[in-house]
């Protein structure tokens, strides 16, 4: 065979192979066409969430179910029944458990439960930037584990407010309180509020417990690290000393009640942390905001920093499509529904996202909300096992302090022993 005949029977052949190529394209490529390799589908899946740290069915639907469903229809995720089972319950019975809401300062309590997975690893698998998130929870979250795991991420940074029924000042011709007050001068606004008309006595200021005195303080009642008792010092005795002149005035006795607010009306300020959702119950109830008290020494500083935290489970067989579900929780968008429509502040730094606070939210139109941003949360130091015991008892010596049942040296003093000996004796166990 000539070379010029070789030539074009190896181009024919070339020519022949390289048709039979483009054939096997165009079938894969041909939408239902013969040869085409369908995309696995993954197996649906359903999660379950112990609800902890509780949430409104509206809002889970709101911001975890729905949003969840549409980005992976896979995965349904399901909010489980707290009144029908307690946490250690749950965990004890081995039931399926995927994800968990739970408030920073209970993870403590919990610790020995060991259901709380370390996500660092898993962070680092799925899309979950988390340089988006305000370092100083992530720091708070880290100081809960024993080795700087990362157990969690915060969903919602816990405000205080100064809530005030303006009818009540407007009654008695006060100015509404002002934001950037120090405790001091709170103390003698109370005074001008304070007072007994027409058989009605109208508070000035009341707290809903001893915590929103002590929490700017960064004050826990036992050291988590070392489980001593810490109570018997000088920034407790500050706070002491702050309630006791609050309820020393008088027509202002200590109640620790949200309703004389909210359903009575005949309280002029609460001092609290987030209860819109009660005061939106609250019918005809003439009412703003103002920046949250500060110590003179710390101003601009109210709280601590009280995180509410999304938790995978170690039990948990679906751990990649936990990840997928804070993938969608933490995204701009869900945290942005979150802050507009349900009044919670978020952990991201986008400042996008709390500039949205409370935008779809009728309650609050009006109302100044700024208030809210112009503080920022104390330093929280981890709680320990025995912070609730610890708890239990401070609000007990608090209580007899401002009854004059006792000095508030003699207070701190005895509750510190009281705590130390509980602690002493369940070591014991």
């Amino acid at each position: 065979m000539s070379q010029r005949l070789l030539r074009f029977a190896v181009l024919g052949l070339l020519a022949l192979y390289a048709a039979s190529l483009a054939g096997c394209t165009s079938g894969r490529e041909e939408s239902g066409g013969e040869g085409r390799i369908p995309d696995k589908q993954p197996n649906p899946v359903t999660l379950k969430l112990y609800p902890n740290n509780p949430m409104s069915e509206a809002d889970f639907k709101l911001l975890i179910a729905d949003p969840v469903s549409k980005k992976y229809p896979h995965i349904t995720v399901q909010m489980m029944d707290k009144s029908a089972i307690t946490f250690e319950n749950l965990v004890a019975s081995g039931q399926e458990l995927d994800l968990i809401l739970m408030w920073n300062g209970n993870v403590g309590g919990y610790k020995d439960l060991n259901i709380f997975e370390d996500i660092a690893a898993l962070t680092k698998q799925h899309p979950l930037d988390l340089s988006r998130f305000d370092p100083k929870t992530m720091n708070t979250i880290k100081e809960l584990s024993d080795k700087g795991e990362m157990l969690g991420l915060p969903y919602n940074i816990q405000f205080s407010a100064l809530y005030y029924n303006k009818d009540i000042f407007e009654r008695f011709g006060v100015p509404y309180p002002k934001d950037g007050m120090t405790w001091d001068e709170t103390v003698e606004l109370t005074r001008r509020l304070s007072r007994l008309e027409d058989g009605v006595e109208y508070g000035g200021l009341d707290i809903d417990t001893l915590s929103r005195l002590t929490y700017p303080l960064s004050l826990v009642p036992v050291d988590a690290k070392t489980n001593k008792a810490t109570v018997d010092n000088a920034k407790y005795k500050q706070a002491f000393e702050l309630g006791k002149r609050l309820y020393s005035i008088p027509n202002n006795p200590m109640k620790l009640s949200i309703s004389r607010f909210t359903k009575d009306k005949t309280l002029a300020m609460i001092a609290t942390v987030n209860i819109l959702d009660q005061i939106n119950q609250a019918k005809e109830l003439n009412w703003d905001l103002a920046q949250y008290p500060s110590y003179k020494e710390t101003p601009n500083t109210y709280g601590m920093y009280d995180l509410h935290l999304l938790m995978v489970s170690k039990t948990s067989k679906h751990k990649d499509d936990a990840m997928k579900v804070m993938d969608v929780f933490f995204s701009d968008e869900v945290q942005t529904l979150s802050t507009s429509a349900t009044g919670r502040i978020s952990a991201l730094t986008n400042p996008a996202v709390n500039k949205a606070f409370g935008a779809k939210m009728d309650i609050l139109k009006g109302k100044n909300v700024a208030s809210l941003f112009k503080s920022t949360p104390a330093y929280a130091p981890p709680f320990s096992i025995y912070h609730s015991k610890g708890n239990e008892v401070l609000k007990k010596a608090f209580a007899d302090v401002v009854a004059d049942k006792v000095d508030v040296n003699t207070a701190l003093r005895s509750a510190e022993e009281e705590i130390s000996k509980y602690i002493s004796s369940q070591a014991n166990k």
